[in-house]
C-alpha cells in the first residue's frame, strides 16, 4: 500500500468517525459529553489535515458519504460507548497502515494519531489491548 492509498484510507475512516461521533453524541450521557466533543473535534482536525496531506501526495481527497451504516443499533448510552470504542479501534487500524506506508513527518503524525485513538479506545472500553491497530486483534 502506498502512502497516498493509506492516507486516503485514513481520510475515509476519519469521515466515518466524524459521522459516528455525531451519533455517539446524540446518545451519550451528560457525564461523558465533553469526552465526545473532544473526540469529535479531534477527528475533524485530523480529517482536515489528511485532506491537505492527500493533496500534497498528488491525490484528490476522498469525500464524505452522505451517511454511513452503523455496525449495530445505538439506542442508548451503553451502545454509544461501544460504538465510540469501535470507531477508535477502526481508526487505529488505518493509522497503523499509514505508519507502515508513510515516510518521515507523515509517519510521525500517523503514529501520534494511532496513539490518540488507542488512548481514546481504552477510555471508552475501560481496558486496553496489547497492539492497537493490528487487524489480527479485531
Amino acid at each position: 500500500m502506498s502512502a497516498l492509498e493509506a492516507a486516503q484510507a485514513a481520510l475515509a475512516a476519519e469521515h466515518a468517525a466524524v459521522y459516528g461521533y455525531g451519533v455517539v453524541g446524540g446518545r451519550i450521557g451528560a457525564e461523558r459529553r465533553a469526552e465526545v466533543t473532544a473526540a469529535y473535534d479531534g477527528h475533524r482536525a485530523r480529517r482536515d489535515a489528511l485532506r491537505r496531506t492527500v493533496r500534497d501526495l498528488g491525490g484528490e481527497p476522498a469525500v464524505a458519504a452522505a451517511g454511513y451504516e452503523l455496525p449495530f443499533a445505538v439506542p442508548d448510552t451503553a451502545a454509544a460507548v461501544r460504538l465510540a470504542a469501535l470507531l477508535e479501534d477502526r481508526i487505529a487500524g488505518v493509522y497503523a497502515d499509514l505508519v507502515r506506508a508513510a515516510p518521515g513527518p507523515l509517519r510521525r503524525d500517523a503514529a501520534a494519531a494511532l496513539r490518540d485513538a488507542a488512548v481514546r479506545a481504552v477510555r471508552w472500553r475501560g481496558g486496553d489491548v496489547t497492539f492497537p491497530g493490528l487487524a489480527e486483534r479485531v
